[in-house]
């Protein structure tokens, strides 16, 4: 991470009642308690507030969700699931916490060693690749 960015700091926020539709790259701390229609890409950690939602793919430095995702997260450093948390997505990441009441639908590949992570998350995303692509041939057949 960037030397000028910190895990203190809120770099980002997304307040409550901001609906944005579109992808996000953003550098740093981000807070997101609104609704994104859109994948998030940040050099830092992320926290979904309890009564946020995204509908898109999470790629971060580590995640803290109280909130719903719809998508996959991808965060190296850690995910933290908090009771009020649902994700339907595959999360990928080297260490997890998750509290009672979380609701998940997907797949959840945590391994900590540093090369077998990046093996991992290398396959992973070659097969979510190919299933991707497989469905929208599939779609553009009809």
């Amino acid at each position: 991470m960037s030397s000028q960015y910190d895990d203190i700091s809120v770099n980002t926020l997304i307040a409550p009642g901001t609906f944005i539709k579109g992808d996000m790259h953003l550098e740093g701390f981000i807070r997101l308690d609104g609704d994104i229609d859109g994948n998030i890409d940040t050099s830092g950690k992320i926290i979904i507030g309890k009564n946020a939602r995204v509908r898109g793919n999470i790629t971060a430095l580590a995640a803290v969700i109280n909130g719903i995702v719809e998508g996959d997260i991808v965060a190296p450093e850690g995910v933290q699931l908090f009771s009020t948390a649902s994700v339907r997505g595959d999360i990928v990441t080297k260490k997890i916490s998750v509290e009672e009441n979380v609701f998940v639908q997907g797949q959840c590949i945590v391994l900590d060693d540093e090369n077998a992570f990046n093996g991992a998350k290398s396959l992973w995303q070659d097969k979510k690749a190919i299933r991707e692509k497989a469905f929208a041939e599939t779609r553009s057949a009809f």
